[in-house]
C-alpha cells in the first residue's frame, strides 16, 4: 500500500515563513541590527541564518548570543521565559539584559567560555529568575539550559546558543550544526564533503539508510549512501567513498529532489521501490530528500528509517540548514579539484612521463606537490640518453608555486636536454644553461628568478659518475658492495651559485659500482621549520643507508619521507641503481572486468613460477597483486597495468591505474584496500611499499626482498 507523499516547504533567508508570522520572528525581521555586531540581514553568513531559521522556527525556547558583545536574538518560547524583558531584550547585549543574573556562577562565565573556547555547557536543573509574573514579581522559572557554541561556514566560533527546557536532543543536534560547519571547513574535496556528511547525517537523525549525490555535470549524477551497521573501521574513513553512477531520470527521491530543487517527504510506504539496489534499500519505510543550498553544484541528501516517522518543522529547519553548508562545501570542493586537476596536470605534463629502461641501470623517479597541493611548482627532474651511450640525469629546482614558476621549468629542462645532447659535459651544461637563466630573468625585468639545479653523467661501463651542481644540495649515493654493509655518502661536490648569477660550476667524478645508488633531491626533502640544514641531511643518510634495498623507487619512497615534519616545499627525487645483474620484466594490461584480479593471479603465478622465484614470496606477491588491482578497478573505474621487475635482490610489482578520479584522495590517503584490510595486508607481506601519481592516474608498488643462499 503506497504511504503518504508531501514536500516540506522550502526555508527562504533568512528565516522559514512559518518563523516570521510568529511576534518573536517579527521583531527579528523588523529590527535594525545594522547598527550591531551581526551586521544588516542581507549580510549574515549562511550557517549563522541557518541557525537563526531553526531559532525561530523551533516551539523550544532557544537564544542566540552574537559576536564579541553577545548581542541577543531569540524565539517566542524563549520570550515568554523572560517575560516583560521581550522585546526590548532584542539587539542588546546579553550582560544589559540580565544584570541581575550575569554575575551568578555558571550565566555570564559559561557563556564568554564558550564563545572564547568552544565546548559546551548542560544544566539539567536551573533555577533562575528570569521573568516577571503578574504585578512585576519576580518569578523561579526551572529547567534544563544547554549551551553551545556557534560557527559560521567558516568554523569559527561568533556566538552562544542557549536552549531551556527538556530538549537534550534537540540540543545535540544544534551541536552538530556548529560541528558538521567546522568539519566541512576542513574539507578538500567531493570525497571529504561526502565522508563528512554521511557520517552527520547518520548520528544526528539516528537514520537507518543516508545517501548524498551530486552532479556528474554531463547529465548524470554519483551517488553514495551509507548503511547503519556497516563495518566503518579508521581505515574505511580515509578510503574514496564508493560513489555509484547513475542515470539523470534514476527514480530516487534523491535524484529527483536533487533535479528539481525542492524537498519531499514519504513518511509512510516505499520510497525506494522503483529505485532499491538491494536488502537495505527496501526495508526503508521513510524517507525525507532535500536538495543542496548551492548556486553551481547540483546535488542532495536523502535520509531514511525503517519505521514510519513524522519530521517536526525544527528537524526540517535543521535538515535544510545542513544541507545548505554542505552545498556551499561540495562548490569549494569541485573548484578545488578542478584547479588541482589543472595545476597537477600541467606540472606533470612538463615532466618525462617514461624514464628510461636499460639492463644495468634502474631508474625511478617521485614528485609531491607542496603547500596544498593546489599549484603548480617549479621542482623537475629528467633522466635521458645520451649520443655518447651514457645516461644523463637532472633535478633541479625553479623557485615560486604557480604557473609561471612551472613555465620556467620547463624551459630550463627542455634547454637543459638540448645543451646536454650537443655537449654532454656537465660544467658546460650548466654554464650554458646560466646564461639562459640570466637571459630569462632580463627578459621578464626581475632578478629574482632563482633556479638551482644539479646535473650528472652516469657511465656504467666505466663504473663512474661526473657531476656539477649550481647551488642545489649535494647528491646521495647509497654504497652496497657484495660483502660489506650499507652505507650513504653524499659527494663532495662544491654546490656553487644558482643559475642567473654567473654560475662558474665545478665537475666531480666518483666511482659509481654495481649495487650503487645514486639519489638527487631537491630541498623541500630536507628542510623543515626549526631544523638546520645538517640535521635533515644525516636523517636522509641514515634512512637510506637503512633501506632494505637499493631499488630506486623504494629509495624515492624512504627519501621522501625520511624527515618527519611537513614542508611547504615540492619535493622531487631521482635514483638512479647500478643493477648488479639486469632484471627479468613483465606486464600485463588489465581490463576493467569483475574477471580481471583472477586474471591477474593466474597470470602472475605462472611468470614468477617460470623465473623460480621461491614459493613463500609467489603467494605474498600474488596475494598483494590481487588486492592492489583490485582496488585500482574499484576507484579508478578504468582498465590497469601490472608490471612485475625481478631482480637477484628483490621483486618489485605496480599495479598503475589511468583514471584521475580517485587521484586527490589517494595522494593524500596512506590506505590500498577497497574495504580497509588491504594496507595491514601490504604492510605484513612486503617489505615495502608506497604511491607514486602520475600524469593520468596513480601508480602502487610493493617491494618484496629475496630470501638470500
Amino acid at each position: 500500500m503506497p504511504g503518504t507523499v508531501g514536500r516540506i516547504p522550502t526555508p527562504p533567508a533568512p528565516v522559514s515563513a512559518a518563523a516570521a508570522r510568529t511576534d518573536a520572528a517579527a521583531t527579528v525581521l523588523g529590527h535594525d541590527w545594522a547598527g550591531t555586531s551581526l551586521g544588516p540581514r542581507t549580510a549574515w553568513d549562511p550557517a549563522v541564518r541557518a541557525v537563526v531559521d531553526l531559532i525561530l522556527a523551533s516551539p523550544v525556547p532557544m537564544a542566540l548570543a552574537y559576536g564579541d558583545d553577545l548581542v541577543l536574538l531569540y524565539n517566542d518560547a524563549y520570550a515568554d521565559l523572560i517575560g516583560d524583558k521581550h522585546p526590548a531584550a532584542i539587539g542588546r547585549p546579553a550582560a544589559e539584559v540580565f544584570p541581575e543574573l550575569w554575575h551568578l556562577p555558571g550565566v555570564g562565565d559559561v557563556m564568554e567560555r564558550i564563545y572564547r573556547d568552544g565546548g559546551t555547557f548542560l544544566e539539567k536543573e536551573s533555577s533562575l529568575p528570569l521573568g516577571r509574573g503578574h504585578g512585576g514579581v519576580v518569578e523561579q522559572a526551572v529547567f534544563t539550559r544547554g549551551c553551545s557554541p556557534v560557527r559560521d561556514s567558516t568554523g569559527r566560533i561568533v556566538g552562544v546558543l542557549t536552549v531551556a527546557a527538556e530538549t537534550t536532543h534537540v540540543t545535540q543536534q544544534l551541536q552538530s550544526v556548529s560541528e558538521v560547519a567546522a568539519a566541512l571547513a576542513g574539507t578538500l574535496t567531493l570525497d571529504d564533503v561526502a565522508r563528512v556528511t554521511l557520517r552527520y547525517a547518520i548520528t544526528t537523525f539516528d537514520a537507518d539508510r543516508v545517501a548524498f549525490a551530486v552532479d556528474e555535470g554531463g547529465g548524470g549524477w554519483r551517488m553514495v549512501r551509507r548503511v547503519r551497521g556497516e563495518l566503518m573501521d579508521e581505515a574505511d574513513e580515509r578510503l574514496p567513498p564508493l560513489w555509484r553512477r547513475v542515470a539523470a531520470d534514476w527514480p530516487d527521491p534523491l535524484v529527483e529532489a536533487a533535479r528539481a530543487g525542492t524537498p519531499s517527504i514519504t513518511s509512510n510506504g516505499q520510497p525506494l521501490r522503483d529505485a532499491a539496489t538491494d536488502r537495505h534499500d527496501q526495508k526503508i519505510v521513510s524517507l525525507i530528500a532535500v536538495p543542496l543550498r548551492a548556486t553551481v553544484v547540483r546535488g542532495g541528501l536523502s535520509i531514511g528509517h525503517q519505521a514510519p516517522r513524522l519530521w517536526s518543522a525544527a528537524e526540517r529547519a535543521l535538515l535544510a540548514a545542513s544541507a545548505e553548508l554542505i552545498g556551499q562545501a561540495a562548490e569549494r570542493a569541485r573548484r578545488f579539484e578542478t584547479q588541482h586537476g589543472t595545476a597537477q596536470l600541467l606540472q606533470r605534463s612538463m615532466l618525462p612521463e617514461h624514464l628510461p629502461n636499460l639492463p644495468r641501470l634502474r631508474i625511478a623517479a617521485r614528485y609531491d606537490p607542496g603547500v596544498d597541493g593546489n599549484a603548480a611548482g617549479g621542482d623537475f627532474y629528467d633522466a635521458f640518453l645520451l649520443p655518447t651511450g651514457q645516461l644523463g640525469v637532472v633535478l633541479g629546482d625553479v623557485a615560486g608555486h604557480d604557473v609561471q614558476a612551472a613555465a620556467r621549468m620547463g624551459q630550463v629542462r627542455a634547454a637543459l636536454r638540448a645543451l646536454a645532447l650537443a655537449d654532454p659535459r656537465p660544467d658546460s651544461v650548466l654554464t650554458g644553461l646560466d646564461r639562459l637563466v640570466t637571459s630569462l630573468g632580463a627578459e621578464a625585468g626581475t632578478y629574482e628568478l632563482f633556479v638551482t639545479v644539479v646535473f650528472g653523467v652516469v657511465d656504467a661501463e666505466r663504473r663512474e659518475l661526473t657531476l656539477a651542481s649550481a647551488g642545489h644540495p649535494p647528491p646521495l649515493i647509497r654504497r652496497c658492495a657484495p660483502d660489506d654493509r650499507p652505507h650513504a655518502e653524499y659527494v663532495d661536490l662544491p654546490a656553487g651559485a644558482p643559475l642567473g648569477l654567473g654560475a662558474r660550476p665545478t665537475v666531480t667524478t666518483v666511482a659509481f659500482a654495481p649495487g650503487d645508488t645514486l639519489l638527487l633531491f631537491s630541498d623541500g626533502v630536507v628542510e623543515r621549520r626549526r631544523q638546520s640544514l645538517g640535521a635533515g641531511l644525516d636523517v636522509l643518510a641514515d634512512a637510506v643507508a637503512a633501506a632494505g634495498s637499493g631499488d630506486p623507487r623504494a629509495l624515492c619512497a624512504v627519501a621522501s619521507g625520511a624527515v618527519a615534519g611537513a614542508t611547504e616545499d615540492d619535493v622531487a627525487v631521482l635514483a638512479v641503481e647500478h643493477a648488479l645483474r639486469p632484471s627479468r620484466s613483465a606486464s600485463m594490461e588489465v581490463p576493467a572486468e569483475p574477471t580481471a584480479p583472477s586474471r591477474v593471479r593466474h597470470w602472475m603465478s605462472a611468470q614468477l613460477g617460470e623465473w623460480q622465484v621461491p614459493e613463500s614470496v609467489i603467494g605474498s606477491a600474488v596475494l598483494c597483486t590481487s588486492e592492489l588491482t583490485t582496488n585500482a578497478l574499484l576507484h579508478a573505474g578504468t582498465a590497469a597495468r601490472v608490471d612485475i621487475d625481478l631482480s637477484a635482490e628483490r621483486l618489485l610489482v605496480s599495479v598503475a591505474d589511468s583514471g584521475t578520479r580517485g587521484t586527490v584522495t589517494r595522494a593524500q590517503t596512506d590506505t590500498l584496500s577497497s574495504r580497509g584490510r588491504g594496507l595491514g595486508l601490504i604492510e605484513e607481506l612486503s617489505d615495502a611499499w608506497g604511491t607514486d601519481p602520475t600524469v593520468r592516474g596513480s601508480t602502487v608498488w610493493f617491494e618484496i626482498l629475496l630470501p638470500t643462499e
